[in-house]
């Protein structure tokens, strides 16, 4: 108990005010919360850069929302494409919006079943490992001056820790020991090697374009839309996105009318619940990635009733545009056949990214950003 008395002497109230969100409509509320002993510890604490960063956003509870809105979300847009009605019975005035909600209750209460060929220990933890790479990311995102950790290697380091994700799914597939994981096992690795040299290569596109690795940097830079100055890396990098979150018409690892949910097919109760959003968890990251490449990030009307929090709002907006045109594929698209997805990667999104490249060498040369 000492050790935590001295630990929080040494990080005082005062030093989390240096560096906390400022929110002029609510100040008068906070300043009094300040005033309060505990009470004012926890609130600095919350509203400290870094700390709001890993919270709030793009943290963890944005992250939850997210995830409970856009699952909602896609399945009531591919049933009204579909005429169809889509989740209505959980909360049924409010369209069923709380039915991923319901969801992960069901899956909280179910049994997990290990099958007795896996390979345990693997086959528990691997679910739980993955959320490592899928939470870091959002360390280094940067809302406006919002950031949990600057760094001038920021866009090299998420895009690093991003593509361990598959390798975390490929473990989940093998540790499984199912014949019907190893498919989808398989397939998962022939789309990452084939996703993910036109995705780096959009990146350094865009790295070229702003002479520069650090995201709030490239943020404020960004005068002229990254979407607009290199359309073309905007392009690779959407359909990268699309690939890597195994969306249609690139759902091959998982393919259910096939394979039964690919490497992923043993898994059941709250385990199976993990798994399951992986795909939504990286789409959020990849989309908030896009909004501070190639849409501004937090750039918009300035808000200054918000302070800080202006620049969350319009790169949540923009973030949440990027998830519901991704959303919207699953209602037009049939699945490609994982040769005609590998062909596409290897050959014409190849050749893409290299034009990209070019023309963001180009653009660095010309110093238009």
């Amino acid at each position: 108990m000492e050790a935590v008395y001295e630990l929080l002497k040494a990080v005082s109230k005062e030093h989390f005010m240096e560096n906390m969100v400022s929110i002029p409509l609510i100040q008068p509320v906070i300043d009094n919360l300040l005033n309060i002993p505990l009470v004012g510890y926890v609130v600095a604490l919350i509203l400290w850069k870094p700390m709001f960063a890993l919270l709030i956003f793009p943290g963890l509870l944005t992250l939850m929302t997210v995830l409970l809105f856009i699952i909602w979300f896609e399945r009531k847009l591919t049933a009204r494409i579909q005429w169809r009605r889509g989740p209505l019975e959980i909360l049924r005035w409010a369209g069923g919006i709380i039915q991923a909600l319901a969801d992960g209750l069901r899956y909280f209460f179910q049994e997990v079943i290990v099958h007795r060929d896996a390979h345990k220990p693997y086959f528990i933890q691997l679910p739980i490992l993955i959320f490592i790479p899928v939470l870091l990311p959002l360390l280094f995102i940067p809302a406006g001056s919002i950031v949990g950790i600057k760094t001038p290697y920021a866009l090299p380091v998420v895009v690093a820790i991003v593509s361990l994700i598959p390798v975390f799914i490929v473990a989940i597939g093998w540790a499984s020991n199912s014949r019907f994981a190893y498919v989808g096992t398989i397939r998962e690795a022939f789309m990452y090697f084939a996703y993910e040299i036109p995705f780096i290569l959009s990146v350094v596109a865009m790295i070229l374009v702003y002479g520069t690795a650090d995201m709030t940097a490239i943020v404020e830079k960004q005068t002229i839309p990254g979407i607009i100055l290199n359309p073309v890396a905007a392009l690779v990098f959407f359909i990268s996105t699309i690939m890597a979150t195994s969306r249609l018409p690139f759902e091959i690892p998982e393919a259910d009318q096939e394979i039964a949910f690919g490497p992923f097919v043993e898994y059941s109760g709250i385990m199976f619940g993990l798994v399951m959003t992986i795909a939504y968890e990286k789409m959020y990251i990849l989309a908030l990635l896009m909004s501070v490449l190639f849409l501004g990030g937090g750039n918009g009307f300035p808000i200054p009733l918000l302070g800080d929090l202006a620049p969350v709002i319009w790169m949540f907006l923009k973030t949440m545009a990027v998830m519901v045109a991704l959303a919207f594929l699953r209602s037009i698209y049939a699945r490609f056949r994982l040769d005609q997805a590998l062909r596409l990667s290897w050959t014409t999104m190849l050749k893409i990214s290299a034009v990209a490249v070019l023309i963001g060498a180009a653009l660095n040369i010309a110093q238009v950003a």
